[in-house]
């Protein structure tokens, strides 16, 4: 498993294998407000549980969440903390969106507005784990593997009350644009989410 490290203080960065899947099911949930379980909770088979399908989908070999385009932070063999990240398209089809479950459907119209950009969909550390930089490494990573991918930018989507914008601006990213928030089951988060983007 490749390790990645440009500074003998920072945490080793590893790719991903398909034993980080049930962590990068919890993280995806968390960094996702819950909306990643509730789309899974609507696919699930009976019996199978939302996190079953979530670790299901995290070991796929294509998609935006897969294992690989996903990079974790360990510790004593777990993953903590992962950024997902790829490459956007160059255009975008609104005609594919068509059967989009309607809380999606903001997320799109954003990712829309930074084609060609290196697309941070993921990025979550354990609770227990915050306040120990692995959020800011793992972003910083990211804008290597945006230049080695070609891009000129660097994005994300965050709510708008949540708190790690702060993060997001202190290291540059700014406000694009903003559609609302559609309420789902298990949805905490009220107001819009936020295109925020990065030049690079």
């Amino acid at each position: 498993m490749p390790v990645f490290n440009t500074d003998t203080q920072a945490p080793d960065i590893k790719t991903a294998t398909h034993a980080h899947a049930p962590e990068l099911a919890y993280l995806v949930n968390l960094a996702g407000e819950g909306l990643p379980y509730y789309l899974w909770s609507q696919s699930a088979e009976p019996g199978q549980s939302p996190f079953e399908v979530g670790r299901q989908r995290a070991c796929r070999e294509a998609g935006g969440f897969s294992y690989r385009n996903a990079y974790v932070i360990e510790q004593a063999g777990r993953a903590i903390a992962t950024v997902i990240g790829y490459r956007q398209p160059d255009a975008f089809d609104p005609a594919e969106w068509a059967d989009v479950p309607a809380p999606v459907l903001p997320l799109l119209e954003l990712e829309a507005h930074a084609p060609r950009s290196w697309y941070l969909n993921v990025l979550a550390t354990f609770k227990e784990q915050r306040g120990n930089g692995y959020g800011t490494t793992l972003m910083l990573f990211s804008e290597k593997l945006a230049l080695d991918a070609e891009c000129r930018e660097i994005s994300l989507i965050v709510a708008e009350h949540n708190p790690a914008r702060k993060l997001y601006e202190k290291l540059g990213y700014r406000a694009n644009a903003s559609r609302p928030i559609v309420q789902y089951e298990g949805c905490e988060q009220e107001g819009n989410w936020i295109l925020m983007v990065k030049s690079l």
